[in-house]
């Protein structure tokens, strides 16, 4: 390499990271660390004072039971092969919920971004499906679909497509106009907007929409259990209450908020992809 190419690289050398920034990234990095193992500690502490409190009769571990039954009833449920039966059953109906709402919701409400009139014709009607009780249409799902896995998926979608609706409809009608101005002065197709304008500025809208649906699949997915199912985390909670299993009855809603978290971890994870491609 000459001279003149080592003056070159000289010249457009990155430099270095100052000290402050590296002190500002330890920093983060430990304050992440700090609330993960203050997070842990939480838990364990509340899993710690249940057991003790339930083995000195504090609480009634029949009404209550205790981390330690809980444990012991995964394990039977393990043995006698049905534990990731039921898991995948209701996992695999969220899921299907989930996706499905989200997907139509994002949909529905492209359609009335696309469509004022359209807006203002069904706005009414968004606003009463919106407030009604779903849960009180589900005897009604399970009459016209029947008694299956197809009535409970309905029956999350009921929940949740409402709300992902006017949440990424309103997110649309919160981009600023001028941006959108713009685009059209350049001679920009309304299809243009919607993809290079309204769809990108719109992400953090959709993603927390994701974040609402989690919650509400879950919900969806377990009252519909609750109402038709034969196997399920929902049938086991049904079941555990009837013959007084309890042990059973909280095991089924531990591992309801397991699954629930790393459903919603995953929607952060993709949410950390969309910001990272963004940058």
């Amino acid at each position: 390499m000459s001279n003149i190419d080592q003056e070159i690289l000289h010249l457009v050398k990155v430099p270095d990271v100052s000290q402050e920034h590296k002190d500002y990234l330890r920093r983060v990095k430990m304050e992440k660390l700090w609330i993960r193992v203050i997070q842990f500690m939480i838990l364990t502490l509340a899993l710690a004072l249940w057991e003790i409190c339930a083995n000195a009769r504090i609480v009634d571990p029949f009404i209550t039971s205790q981390p330690s039954r809980i444990a012991i009833t995964i394990i039977r449920l393990y043995e006698e092969g049905v534990l990731f039966q039921h898991i995948g059953i209701t996992c695999l109906e969220a899921i299907v919920g989930f996706v499905l709402g989200t997907l139509l919701g994002t949909v529905i409400a492209i359609l009335l971004w696309w469509s004022e009139f359209l807006c203002k014709i069904s706005e009414p009607y968004l606003v009463i499906l919106n407030s009604l009780p779903k849960i009180a249409l589900g005897p009604v799902f399970i009459v016209w679909i029947g008694a299956g896995s197809a009535a409970i998926i309905i029956m999350t979608l009921a929940i949740s497509l409402i709300v992902t609706v006017l949440e990424v409809l309103n997110g649309f009608l919160a981009i600023d106009q001028e941006k959108i101005k713009l685009v059209q002065t350049f001679g920009g197709t309304k299809l243009q907007v919607l993809t290079k304008v309204l769809l990108p500025a719109s992400s953090p809208t959709i993603i927390n929409a994701l974040k609402i649906n989690v919650g509400l699949s879950w919900v969806g997915v377990i009252v519909g259990e609750f109402l038709v199912s034969k196997a399920g985390l929902g049938y086991l909670i049904v079941y555990g209450g009837q013959v007084f299993k309890l042990d059973l009855v909280m095991t089924s809603v531990i591992i309801l908020g397991v699954a629930a978290a790393l459903m919603y971890q995953g929607v952060v994870f993709l949410e950390k992809i969309l910001v990272k491609n963004k940058q």
